[in-house]
């Protein structure tokens, strides 16, 4: 099963959205997967579940093992301030080092308002994934300008939608 990674916790997000869309392509490919978001985090996790406190916060310990779980996740990436959200961040510090993600396989979607398309924040945590020995899919879609590029839900970007296809494809082959 793969995991999909909502990389905000901003509620009713276009990251949401898509991760949805991805689910729906996994889907047809004939892959289950679970989207897991960072919304659903308990709001006090940065005091009462990292460093010293690692293991005490029952709600936060649910949602590590529903990653830990994990052999393949897809992580749908918002460009926040030029990189990605400090929320996705904390959320990876807080994960077991170096386990949680080690050898593990990754695929990466940005998405941007602007011109970006997320791509700085995909190097920023295309970086972190190796340093914590994940291998990430080398093809990583860089949505731009999405909210021009969507309509009631839907992707209306033809080269976005095959972009997603494609790279779920090769993610199930990874």
């Amino acid at each position: 099963m793969i995991k999909i990674i909502v990389g905000t916790n901003r509620k009713n997000s276009v990251s949401k959205i898509l991760a949805s869309l991805y689910q729906e392509i996994l889907a047809e490919k004939g892959m289950d997967s679970e989207i897991l978001e960072l919304e659903d985090l308990p709001a006090d996790f940065i005091h009462t579940a990292l460093y010293e406190n690692n293991g005490k916060n029952e709600g936060y310990n649910a949602f590590h093992e529903r990653v830990a779980s994990g052999k393949k996740f897809v992580f749908i990436v918002p460009e926040y301030n030029g990189s990605f959200p400090g929320i996705l961040k904390t959320f990876i510090d807080g994960m077991t080092y170096p386990n949680t993600f080690r050898n593990k396989k990754a695929a990466l979607v940005g998405l941007s308002s602007g011109i970006g398309g997320g791509g700085i924040a995909l190097s920023h945590l295309t970086d972190i994934f190796h340093y914590l020995g994940m291998h990430v899919l080398a093809l990583k879609p860089k949505l731009a300008k999405i909210e021009q590029n969507m309509s009631d839900n839907l992707l209306t970007n033809r080269l976005y939608s095959e972009l997603l296809h494609t790279q779920a494809e090769m993610l199930i082959e990874f």
